[in-house]
C-alpha cells in the first residue's frame, strides 16, 4: 500500500477516536483491494475518476480518498442531492451540479482550487452508461486554476484503486490526452461492457 497523503480525517463518538484512514484502509484490504498514491506535486489537483461503470466504483473510491487521506470534493448532479440520501452525499464532500443549466462551472471550480487546498473529483465520462467520449471539464478546470491532474483510478480486475500519476496540462488537448488515455488503456470498471472508448469529443467529430 502507498504512502498516505500528510492530511487525514477522524472523528470521535463516544470519547473514542477512530482514525478513518485506518478503518478505511482495513475494509479495502478485507476486500481485497490495494490502494496506492505518489505524493502530489502541489496543494490542489484535479481529480480524475475512472472507469465509472458501476455505483460500487462510488464505495470503493470514498474507502480509497479515506485511505489516502485526501481532501476532496466531487460533482454530481442535483438529483442524487434529493433526500433521504443528499445530505449524506454532501457531507461525502458532494457538490450538486444542473447539467440542464449552462454556466460557468469550469471558471468557479478553478477558482476554488485557487483558494484552497484539496482535490476536486471528476468522473470524466459522465455516466455510467457507455458514453461516446469523455468530458473534458476535468482538464480545463486543471489548467486555468494551473494545478495537475491526478490520474485516479479503480481497477476491478487487479483490485488496485489510487492515483497513477500526475499530469500537467499544457493546452495542447490532444497531445496531454494522448498520455491520460495510455494511462487509462488497461484499466477495466466492474462492468467492462458498459466503458466507452477513451477519447474526446473532437476524435469522434
Amino acid at each position: 500500500m502507498g504512502s498516505p497523503h500528510p492530511a487525514f480525517f477522524q472523528f470521535t463518538t463516544g470519547g473514542i477516536l477512530f482514525e478513518m484512514r485506518r478503518l478505511a484502509g482495513w475494509v479495502l484490504g478485507l476486500l481485497g483491494w490495494r490502494y496506492h498514491m505518489p505524493p502530489p506535486p502541489g496543494g490542489s489537483y484535479v481529480l480524475i475518476g475512472a472507469p465509472h461503470t458501476s455505483n460500487w466504483d462510488f464505495f470503493i473510491g470514498i474507502l480509497a480518498l479515506w485511505a489516502l487521506g485526501i481532501r476532496a470534493r466531487w460533482l454530481g448532479k442535483k438529483e442524487l442531492f434529493r433526500p433521504p440520501l443528499g445530505w449524506l452525499l454532501r457531507s461525502l464532500g458532494g457538490i450538486p451540479v444542473d447539467r440542464s443549466r449552462r454556466s460557468n462551472l469550469v471558471d468557479q471550480v478553478a477558482e476554488v482550487l485557487k483558494r484552497e487546498n484539496l482535490a476536486i473529483l471528476i468522473t470524466p465520462e459522465g455516466t455510467r452508461g457507455k458514453a461516446p467520449y469523455w468530458r473534458t471539464g476535468f482538464y480545463y478546470m486543471a489548467l486555468k486554476a494551473g494545478v495537475p491532474i491526478a490520474l485516479g483510478y479503480a481497477d476491478f480486475r487487479r483490485k488496485e484503486v489510487g492515483i497513477g500519476g500526475y499530469l500537467y496540462p499544457t493546452g495542447d488537448l490532444k497531445r496531454d490526452f494522448a498520455e491520460i488515455r495510455a494511462f487509462y488503456q488497461d484499466k477495466v470498471g466492474l462492468r467492462p461492457e458498459k466503458q466507452g472508448p477513451i477519447r474526446i469529443r473532437e476524435e469522434v467529430e
